[in-house]
């Protein structure tokens, strides 16, 4: 059986439409590869992203700080409670192949550390400008460097 190549896609719970849509797009895109999105389960760029995975069908994963499903958007298929609040943020990231950064402010930001610790490549839309994210300009662009990074994980 061949291995899902896992992508967690991570960024703000509070933006605006512009970064929702971006969100959504890179969902529907990390679907349309056959990947499974993981994210930290809640609202804004995760519930966006969650949304156009679901839409094309995709699999998704909500890492959740607290200790009630409830809280997880409603395109999440698995749940995993943690009560760790911010601290879970570690977990998406050790669960995921690449990262995705959307936007995003602390929480955010201490994903993108968890993620260059662990030496997880990641692609940044509109997000911070750190040494070791590679930048790019829009979702067909992140979505070409995530297809090209899953044949280096996938056997």
């Amino acid at each position: 059986m061949k291995q899902k190549f896992y992508i967690a896609v991570i960024g703000g719970h509070n933006c605006d439409e512009q970064i929702i849509k971006v969100a959504e797009e890179v969902g529907r895109g990390i679907a349309e590869m056959g990947a499974v999105l993981v994210c930290g389960g809640l609202t804004g760029v995760m519930e966006a992203a969650c949304r156009g995975a679901k839409s094309v069908g995709g699999t998704t994963i909500g890492i959740l700080p607290g200790n009630d499903r409830k809280e997880a958007n409603s395109y999440v298929d698995f749940s995993i409670l943690t009560g760790l609040g911010f601290m879970r943020n570690n977990l998406v990231v050790k669960n995921a192949d690449i990262v995705i950064a959307i936007d995003g402010k602390e929480g955010t930001l201490s994903e993108i550390a968890f993620a260059l610790q662990m030496k997880k490549p990641i692609i940044g839309i509109n997000t911070w400008d750190i040494p070791g994210i590679v930048k790019v300009r829009d979702v067909k662009q992140a979505v070409k460097r995530l297809q090209a990074a899953s044949h280096k994980f996938q056997a």
